[in-house]
Order: structure tokens, then sequence, then C-alpha cells
């Protein structure tokens, strides 16, 4: 019996998950700047910054996808995946047990690392199946979120399945619908890759100047890369949010952005709202209300103060008001 042997490393893939994990970096420092309101943006939200963050983890799974092809795709070498296996689930439970003190109410219970975990051992079973099935399941395990959903999977204990009409509170969740599709689009795209003559090409590729090669080296280590750079990110960004409030300075923007909103949602020009939101501001300031504003329990005499803020306002904008008093 012959023992399964690994294909030859292709650097082009090491340096692909280089760049991936500098962007995945990339991405969570400006999301703990964001966190922490260094930056205004509302990264886990904004729709660009979802689009950012969705395309960044679609590269990662499809790598993930070729790396099981390259690694098994002549016969499954079950101690090298089973040790990398259990590397990922240790990282995987690492992070969340860490979230879960330091985000309780978003602790992350099946992230990035749960679902490579997963999505591995999920994927073994198409690298060297017919190259139909993983092409039939790619399509289905991709479409099928657009088309079902149900309340039962709002729950923590479902969502990782993917079929939520609301997602659960956490910082990162990454269900089997519609992810896994992208490990099978990266085994189906590799498979197709070795079966031609593009294989020898790419594999004659090699890294020559000091940025190839740096990316091939930050690929090769990318898995621990993703289990320490958030330790270090934070250890950089909370002291210094401790140190310089961020949180203060930015209070001020935030409370004109959200004011100008519903001030316009309300038909008022756009141009009237800025008076209006920049007194409320003044009048916030003036009164000390920001505990008030930020916590939304209002004392009777806070309420009083805000009513009459509203109306002052109101009247700067509106002058028939002051008549009408």
């Amino acid at each position: 019996m012959t023992a399964a042997v690994k294909s030859p490393r292709f650097a082009i893939v090491d340096i692909a998950r280089g760049v991936a994990i500098i962007a995945m970096v990339a991405y969570h420092f400006c999301w703990d700047l964001s966190y922490f309101r260094f930056i205004a943006a509302d990264v886990g939200y904004d729709p660009q910054w979802v689009f950012i963050a969705r395309s960044i983890l679609a590269v990662f799974l499809f790598l993930v996808g070729v790396g099981l092809v390259l690694g098994h795709g002549n016969g499954i070498r079950w101690r090298s995946f089973w040790r990398r296996w259990l590397f990922v689930v240790a990282g995987a439970l690492i992070i969340t047990v860490a979230t879960y003190f330091v985000f309780p109410q978003s602790f992350v219970y099946f992230g990035v690392l749960h679902a490579i975990a997963l999505f591995s051992l999920m994927g073994l079973a198409f690298v060297l199946a017919p190259l139909w099935l993983p092409i039939v399941v790619a399509a289905t395990v991709i479409a099928l979120p657009f088309f079902h959903s149900d309340p039962l999977f709002n729950q923590k204990a479902w969502s990782w399945l993917g079929f939520w009409q609301v997602p659960p509170p956490t910082n990162d969740l990454v269900p089997v619908f519609p992810w896994f599709g992208a490990v099978l689009l990266g085994i189906i795209a590799t498979r197709l890759v070795l079966a031609s003559n593009l294989s020898a090409r790419l594999a004659a590729i090699a890294p020559s100047g000091r940025l190839p090669r740096l990316l091939a080296f930050l690929g090769r280590w990318s898995l621990l890369i993703y289990l320490i750079h958030q330790p270090i990110l934070l250890g950089l960004v909370y002291p210094a949010a401790s140190i310089l409030q961020p949180q203060v300075a930015m209070r001020d923007t935030d409370f004109l952005r959200s004011c100008q909103s519903t001030c316009e949602a309300g038909g008022t020009s756009a141009a009237m709202c800025v008076t209006y939101c920049q007194c409320g501001l003044e009048q916030v300031e003036a009164n000390d209300l920001w505990n008030a504003i930020e916590t939304g329990m209002v004392t009777a005499a806070e309420q009083e103060l805000l009513d009459a803020q509203n109306r002052q306002c109101s009247a700067v904008i509106y002058p028939e008001l002051n008549s009408a008093q």
C-alpha cells in the first residue's frame, strides 16, 4: 500500500495567504479603532466595511479548500491533518473563552477558526470525490440561504447553520450556509488547476523579491498570526484608549450624526437640521446631559431640561415658535 503523498508546495498560494492575513489584520485593527471610538466609522455594520470583511473571509475560506487539495489530494494524510486540525480547534476554544470574558454579550462561539475546523472535516469528503459532487453541493450551500430562513436559527444554538432572520449578537459568526461553499469553490478550483497545464506554470512561480518572500513567509504562518494578532492589537489600542479617551472626543460627532439623521427623517431640510443639532449639542454640554443621552436613564429634572432644549432649538429654526410661546 502506497502512503499518501503531499502535492508540491505552490509559492503563489503562500503569497495569497500572506496577502489575506495582512488584510485580516488591517481589518481587525480598524475594527478595534472603531470599537474604542478612535475613528467614526462603524466597522462592524457600515455596508462598505461589511463588504470588505466578507471579501477577506471568502478568500480565507477559499484558500482552506485549496490547502485541503494540495495537502490531501493524493490521499488523506491523517497524521498531518489531525495535528493541524487540533491546533485550529485549540485556537477556536481560546478565542471563545477570551471573548466571553472581554465581550460577554457578544462572545465568539462560531467564528472563523471554529468554521475552519468544521469545514476542514467536511471538505475532506470532497477532495477525492467525483468533481461533479462538490460543484453541486457548493451551488446548493451558497444558494440555499437566499431562499430559506426561519426564526429558529436566530438562536445561538442553531445560528451556526446560517438560516437566521436576525443574527444573534456576536463579534464573529461564520455559518455553514453559505460559507462552506467558499471552501468547496477552493477545492473545485484547485482540482481543476492540478488537472490542467496551468499547474506546472503555477508551481514554477518562486518569490524572488523581498516583498513576495515576506508574503510567502507570512502565508506559511498565517494560522499562528491569526491567533496572536488580536491580543497584540488590543494590547496596544486598549491602553491608548484608556489614556486618550477617544470616546469623549468622538461623542460630539456621534451626537450630531444621530441628530441629523433623526431630524431629516422628520422632514426638516438638511441645512435647518444642522442648525438645530448644533444648538442641541451646545445645550447638552451646557446642562451636562451627556449621561442621560448616553445611558437613556433620564431623571424628571433632566427630562424637563431636554424638553426645554427641544423647544429652544426648534425656535431657532422656526422663529414663528417664539411668537407663539
